[in-house]
């Protein structure tokens, strides 16, 4: 798996185009180009045709002010929309009609700043093309909620760890921008990769070394700066369901588990979750058992 290192709000090189382009320059986006509705481009010329930039809400939605994420690790954006023009189903509207999860196209003037989201020139309309299913909420949900989970692991730490190499039917964009979101909501950097592969990049501390005639292994270390979570979906979990009537759709559900580790003697999990998607669209989800080393 690969690794990336995010820290906030520092300007990193975007990996859209060659190398050697001057800081400040601008780059056409990764994002695919599609045929959007046919709708005013009032800050173009009669002659120029816009870009488009087609990516998931990851989250944003409710404030307009949008994070979203295409297919590459570093195909992630921050756009406000607020005053932006939203086509769905046909029908013109603004961001309140926007849900995370959906799947949105930009139309926008082909220009993407380097950083880390990145951030599109200036914008026109965004189309609303699927409705998704909004999994990337639950995630960050449950990555919310193992933070507050006996929270003085989290003490003096700089930077947190995000494994979601578990969590199907992501795409790196969505894993990248999943972990940055969470590491800038609590003020630190966030690094991307499962416990074994922290530890042997050389992330943690031994607390002590194993004994005569035993194996190193991560029980034996701790975490000064940081603390790393993973989520764990049972793509087997066999579901008892009542019967259905006519019509009736069975409901999307999700088994899984979450760790927090900070040292062998120092995690929280989450065991036996179960999510399901509600009519409306959004997630909850319910904890089966709690336990803490």
């Amino acid at each position: 798996m690969k690794r990336h290192l995010f820290t906030l709000l520092l300007p990193c090189i975007l990996l859209l185009s060659g190398c050697g382009q001057a800081p400040g320059e601008t780059t056409a986006p990764a994002g695919t180009a599609a045929v959007s509705p046919s709708v005013a481009l009032p800050s173009l010329a009669q002659d120029e045709e816009p870009s488009y930039l087609t990516a998931t809400i990851v989250d944003g939605a409710e404030t307009g002010e949008l994070l979203l994420a295409g297919e590459e690790d570093y195909d992630v954006y921050t756009i406000g929309v607020k005053d932006l023009p939203v086509w769905l189903d046909g029908v013109e509207t603004d961001y309140t009609a926007l849900r995370d999860g959906m799947t949105v196209e930009l139309a926008f003037n082909g220009l993407i700043a380097e950083s880390f989201p990145a951030q599109p020139g200036e914008s026109y309309s965004l189309t609303v093309v699927e409705e998704g299913d909004g999994q990337c909420a639950l995630w960050l949900q449950v990555l919310e909620d193992l933070w507050a989970a006996d929270d003085g692991l989290n003490g003096g730490i700089t930077q947190v760890g995000v494994d979601l190499s578990q969590v199907p039917g992501l795409t790196d964009g969505e894993r990248s921008a999943i972990a940055w979101a969470f590491a800038s909501a609590h003020n630190v950097s966030s690094v991307t990769g499962t416990l074994e592969e922290l530890w042997e990049e050389g992330y943690f501390t031994p607390t002590t070394e194993p004994a005569e005639g035993y194996e190193d292994s991560l029980a034996l270390y701790w975490w000064e700066d940081g603390v790393h979570f993973s989520i764990d979906v049972d793509e087997d979990a066999v579901w008892n369901l009542p019967s259905l009537g006519p019509g009736e759709e069975p409901p999307e559900l999700v088994a899984f588990d979450a760790q927090k580790w900070r040292s062998g003697l120092g995690a929280y999990f989450f065991g036996d979750c179960v999510g399901q998607r509600g009519e409306d669209g959004t997630w909850t989800y319910t904890v089966g058992a709690e336990m803490i080393s």
